[in-house]
């Protein structure tokens, strides 16, 4: 039975290290619980996949976290994250899952808790496929997971992190070094006032347009109760 790493990304949550571009509109004690909410509603989304190839899995930093990170992501298979740049700890997490002996593996960001379950179930069939980068833009120029069954370290370097050309740089590296590119549906990350709000509306029903036919309202139960209390204490406080 062949086996896909399906891991998340991530920083243990602690307060002033956490979520800090969405400090405002939220406490620096908030954005590190909203982190761990974020963590904990994709995990039980990855952790509930039908898909039998699937693996349980985060690459996460700091080290001495262990613990606290096992009580968010239960049963999840642990990799400590390299040093370096994003890029440089993408491409050591990708090299850790797939010498651990997975056939693939797939690593998304640990800020879209409602991603849609179908998102990541064709992520594990198009790693399963053939040697190509699988990819899922995000709304905000990145991608929200990437995935691989062999080792391309090009896609990682010489990439401006956290800028609105992430996804288009990176898929211009997969056709540099002659690696087909399978593109899957978009989503978003939470990580600034902006996107805060797009979180807020589809916690209400509003799905974001952008998910194809894949889309549909994920409910990511401890983000959903972080932002209801939220906001009923604002309203409470007014």
């Amino acid at each position: 039975m062949p086996s896909v790493a399906v891991a998340i990304i991530c920083k243990t949550p602690a307060p002033g290290k956490s979520k800090t571009r969405l400090s405002p509109p939220l406490r620096p004690e908030e954005c590190a619980a909203i982190s761990a909410c974020f963590i904990a509603d994709l995990g039980q989304t990855i952790a509930g996949l039908d898909h039998p190839a699937a693996r349980s899995c985060a690459v996460y930093t700091p080290a001495g976290s262990e613990g606290q990170l096992l009580g968010i992501l239960p049963d999840f298979a642990l990799t400590l994250q390299g040093d370096g740049d994003l890029g440089d700890r993408l491409a050591r997490g990708m090299d850790d899952l797939l010498a651990a002996g997975h056939d693939g593996a797939i690593i998304i960001n640990s800020d879209s808790p409602t991603l849609p379950a179908s998102i990541l179930e064709a992520a594990i069939e198009a790693v399963l496929a053939r040697d190509q980068m699988v990819i899922a833009p995000a709304f905000d120029g990145g991608y929200t997971l990437i995935g691989l069954s062999r080792q391309h370290a090009r896609l990682f370097q010489d990439i401006p992190w956290s800028t609105e050309r992430v996804f288009d740089l990176t898929m211009a590296r997969a056709v540099e070094i002659g690696l087909p590119a399978k593109v899957l549906d978009m989503w978003y990350d939470i990580d600034d006032a902006r996107s805060y709000e797009m979180l807020e509306a589809e916690l209400a029903g509003k799905v974001p347009p952008f998910g194809g036919p894949g889309g549909g309202l994920v409910n990511a139960p401890a983000t959903r109760r972080f932002v209801e209390l939220r906001r009923a204490y604002s309203m409470a406080a007014q």
